[in-house]
């Protein structure tokens, strides 16, 4: 039987194996597996250019998630995002990343259904030029959401920012 695995007797399940000792006309050649780059994204992106991926809440399939250079900044998995399990409701997920070292700086979820709008104006607020502003929405982006907060994330290049609605799904990346 153990042979038999090995060797990759027909059956076994091992046809890798099998077409190691057949002759390479009669083989099969197997789909070669998809290969991954950074964020796992489908293809690199070109040179000087930064790669990163960001995922907006949907429904309950899809958790919020921002990647930026293959370093997962904000998850589920990281437990830093708003998300139905940890209760804290629908909302906004914001990352913060040096745009001129790419250095992390700081990442904050701010709950757009029962919480405070100025707690989010505070963290978005005392920004440096230069900052890059990762947002994902969780299931709603807006109900709190005001004309001065609207006016700071046009201001980071937001173009959908005065026209997101109610279970909307938003994401951009502002300078």
């Amino acid at each position: 039987m153990v042979v038999g695995i090995l060797l990759g007797v027909p059956g076994s399940g091992f046809p890798r194996i099998q077409q190691f000792f057949n002759n390479s006309e009669s083989s099969v050649t197997a789909e070669p597996w998809a290969r991954k780059y950074k964020c796992s994204l489908p293809q690199p992106c070109p040179e000087e250019h930064l790669a990163f991926r960001m995922v907006s809440r949907a429904a309950n399939v899809f958790e919020p998630k921002i990647c930026l250079e293959d370093r997962m900044l904000m998850s589920s998995v990281k437990d830093n995002v708003c998300s139905v399990k940890d209760n804290m409701g629908p909302g906004l997920n914001i990352a913060l990343v040096n745009g001129v070292s790419l250095e992390f700086i700081e990442t904050g979820a701010s709950d757009m259904w029962a919480g405070d709008v100025n707690d989010l104006l505070k963290f978005i607020q005392p920004l440096h030029e230069g900052t890059l502003v990762f947002v994902a929405s969780c299931n709603d982006p807006v109900t709190k959401m005001n004309e001065e907060t609207r006016k700071l994330f046009s201001e980071l290049n937001s173009r959908n920012a005065k026209e997101t609605a109610f279970h909307e799904n938003w994401v951009f990346v502002g300078v």
